[in-house]
């Protein structure tokens, strides 16, 4: 079955919901063929598909951070069947592992649920601006263009967006595929800030929220590697997508940046640098407050008055009267 066949129903929502955002914008001024009008409503494609995803997001994170826990069991594992290359070794390491993951609920691959997920909508995104918003008879005179629309992406409306340009570069428009020179400009910085985020977005969340004993070993390794081939699979890809394309790739590695920067604040993993200056922050705060060091408002101690010491004095009997 042909792949593109598959990921039409989704290219189908992928144009519905830039139709629907370009509308709005242009109903608040925007001219309907300009290029802030359909970039601004590839980010809020961005938008909508990201808060979609933050469940997955932090099941990203809750699997990262197991992860790392497991990190130095893990290693204990994989020592002790180090060197040993026969087939029951190679079998009793794997099981060992994977009742390791069970036991945490965790695996190498949730980490990678986002972005996994986010590749048939990046292949969709690739369609629409490679095939619906450019003609099908592009040898023919510009009057005479005619462009295969999908849902509410009419020709008419794909050809407003065939016309819309930012900073003089067409959406549909590649480094590779253009001959301008502003085009390739564009091209250029939209690649080396899509290549700069995707690694501090990588960065942040291994140096930052890492603790100690994660940092070394396989796994370690592993990240390391993941941490500068990721920027470089992108400086290689990166001339063969459209300006579209590099936009939504981009603006999406900022809001990563953004989620994981208040994740990580707010909810350190155990042992990491980004927990021990959360743990000075908590300090910095309560002194501020007048609260002993260590301690904040819900921890603060009730005072309860102190009942009097000794015997109670007892009631003083009164004589009666003969």
């Amino acid at each position: 079955m042909d792949f593109f066949a598959l990921l039409q129903p989704l290219e189908w929502v992928v144009a519905n919901v830039m139709v629907a955002f370009h509308a709005g914008l242009t109903f608040l001024g925007l001219e309907s063929d300009s290029g802030a009008a359909w970039g601004l409503s590839i980010v809020g494609l961005v938008i909508v598909i990201r808060i979609i995803l933050i469940p997955l997001f932090v099941k990203q994170i809750k699997a990262s951070r197991a992860m790392q826990i497991i990190a130095p069991e893990l290693k204990k594992v994989q020592a002790k069947y180090k060197g040993k290359k026969d087939q029951a070794s190679r079998e009793a390491l794997s099981r060992e592992t994977m009742e390791l993951y069970s036991k945490h609920k965790t695996n190498p691959f949730a980490s990678c649920l986002p972005i996994l997920v986010q590749a048939p909508i990046f292949f969709s995104l690739f369609r629409v601006l490679n095939w619906r918003i450019r003609p099908t008879n592009p040898d023919a005179p510009r009057s005479e263009w005619e462009f295969d629309g999908i849902g509410w992406l009419t020709p008419e409306l794909a050809n407003e967006a065939n016309q819309a340009t930012i900073f003089g570069a067409q959406l549909s428009e590649t480094f590779l595929t253009s001959d301008g020179l502003t085009v390739k400009i564009v091209a250029a910085v939209l690649i080396a800030m899509m290549v700069a985020t995707t690694f501090l977005t990588q960065r942040q969340l291994t140096r930052k929220n890492m603790p100690a004993a994660a940092l070394e070993g396989p796994m370690a390794q592993q990240q390391k590697i993941l941490l500068y081939a990721l920027p470089f699979i992108f400086v290689i890809s990166g001339p063969y997508f459209p300006i579209g394309v590099l936009i939504y790739w981009t603006t999406t590695n900022l809001w990563t940046m953004g989620q994981q920067f208040y994740v990580i604040r707010r909810n350190p993993t155990p042992g990491s640098e980004a927990e021990k200056a959360w743990k000075a922050r908590q300090v910095a705060k309560a002194a501020r407050k007048g609260l002993k060091p260590g301690f904040t408002e819900l921890d603060e101690p009730e005072v309860t008055p102190e009942e009097p010491k000794g015997q109670r004095p007892q009631p003083k009997r009164k004589k009666r009267k003969k």
